[in-house]
């Protein structure tokens, strides 16, 4: 019987992957997995051998045991929730910290800086371009920031004369980069691994040193070289002028201000400093520097009150998904006994042939599918950390480079890249032919990167290890 209750938990799996394909919301579809995963499971005790339920004590409450079914419905869906409070306050602040790049000025100064070191050679441009743009999105985080950086950084590319599709694809592939030491996208990460901060060695300084600071260059250095390729092969593009809303032209940020933007992830990987204190100190520091706080001390509040009001609304669709996927983690662990049993003896437990396996299906991250986080690689995660005996590290690298080069900088679901199609007036066609070469060039570059690093790590680095 427990094999009939795996392969219809597998059936609800393909299912949330159509779902996620077909673009419908995220939220709602991994609420009604949580419920799923979480019903038929605990169904199942009524109908599987007992010896199955002595060997998986997951599956062990009720009558004569000391956990009751009301505590595993309290774990779902209220304690998993809660416990992602850290994680959504980290989101809150760094998107808060966006906005005060935003408003200064310093993000914008930093760009208008390089476009005029790049002069206009394309190529140089692009190059610069993608360097910065990265760097300043390890710590930006949102649609509102990409977006205002979109609008500065696109028609200077386009007015360059390099075609609209090629400008987005380079532009959006910067972004990604960043986002592998960005502590907000990472710690939304880590919240897919409860536990994973626990583990002694582990901390987000390790794993800069052995994958992350060498995935960011891997990455822009691809994204340029692509680019390159691509605009030899392309015919030459017409000047762009993008619309401007007649406001004027914001002045320059000092030149001591441009720093601020990494100051956060400076603090925080080198000297253990706390995101959010990092957050508070760079942001404080960038309205002080710029000129934004000269008014009375009611006027100042306001200021930081509507930042803060524009960063929330910039990452609401994000907090509903965040605070519903850890009830459909937790109740991955009840279905856990169950995919064990169907797929257990056929699943690799060689990290190489992981790694493999992923490089060739990296395609599948994009439109929310099973090798993004962002979408039902949630559960494809619940299978593998379940069924297999692999280090922690190692499966959050994994998963990890689809999540953030297929996701984030290939499909166009991605609210930023859907917002630069409609922008640009880019066909989704003419991106894709640039955004899929690159996830598989990246990627595959990235996996051989963690089959050298992350690979491995023997058992201590389990959780509970």
């Amino acid at each position: 019987m427990e094999y009939v209750i795996g392969v219809l938990l597998i059936l609800t799996f393909f299912g949330l992957a159509v779902y996620c394909i077909k673009g419908h919301n995220l939220m709602v579809g991994f609420l009604i997995m949580a419920f799923l995963w979480g019903v038929i499971p605990l169904l199942g005790t009524l109908f599987v051998p007992q010896s199955f339920i002595d060997s998986n004590p997951i599956l062990q409450f009720g009558y004569g045991y000391e956990v009751t079914l009301m505590d595993n419905i309290v774990r779902i869906f209220q304690t998993a929730a809660e416990g992602w409070g850290p994680i959504l306050v980290n989101v809150l602040f760094g998107a808060w910290f966006g906005r005060v790049m935003m408003e200064t000025g310093i993000a914008s100064t930093i760009i208008r800086k390089t476009v005029e070191l790049g002069g206009d050679k394309p190529m140089i441009t692009i190059a610069l371009l993608n360097i910065v743009v990265a760097g300043i999105f390890t710590t930006m985080m949102g649609a509102g920031p990409v977006i205002s950086i979109g609008v500065i950084v696109l028609p200077i590319l386009m007015s360059l004369g390099i075609p609209k599709a090629l400008a987005l694809f380079t532009f959006v592939g910067s972004v990604c980069a960043g986002m592998f030491i960005n502590p907000v996208l990472q710690g939304q990460i880590r919240g897919f691994f409860p536990g994973i901060d626990d583990i002694s060695g582990f901390s987000m300084a390790w794993l800069g040193q052995r994958f992350s600071f060498w995935a960011i260059g891997i990455t822009v250095i691809t994204v340029t070289v692509l680019a390159g390729i691509y605009l030899k092969l392309s015919k030459k593009s017409h000047a762009w002028a993008a619309q401007t809303s007649g406001e004027p032209i914001q002045k320059n940020a000092p030149f001591y201000t441009l720093i601020l933007p990494i100051v956060p992830v400076v603090l925080h990987i080198w000297l253990g400093f706390p995101v959010i204190a990092g957050f508070l100190v760079s942001g404080f520091l960038a309205l002080f520097l710029c000129g934004k706080m000269k008014g009375g001390f009611k006027e100042s509040c306001q200021l930081v009150n509507k930042l803060y009001f524009d960063g929330v609304v910039d990452t609401a669709p994000l907090i509903g998904f965040l605070l519903v996927l850890p009830m459909f983690n937790t109740a991955a662990n009840f279905a856990s006994p169950y995919f064990s049993a169907v797929i257990g003896p056929v699943m690799p437990t060689n990290e190489i042939v992981i790694l493999i396996v992923f490089a060739v299906v990296m395609g599948m991250g994009l439109f929310r599918g099973p090798m993004t986080l962002f979408g039902c690689g949630a559960a494809t995660l619940g299978v593998l950390l379940n069924v297999g005996d692999f280090s922690v590290p190692f499966l959050l690298v994994a998963f990890t480079v689809p999540t953030i080069i297929a996701n984030i900088g290939s499909c166009i679901t991605q609210s930023w890249n859907a917002w630069g199609l409609a922008y640009t007036k880019v066909e989704s066609k003419d991106f894709l032919k640039y955004s899929i070469p690159f996830l598989y060039v990246c990627g595959i570059l990235l996996f051989i990167l963690a089959a050298f690093t992350m690979t491995g790590l023997g058992p201590e680095w389990t959780i509970g290890g």
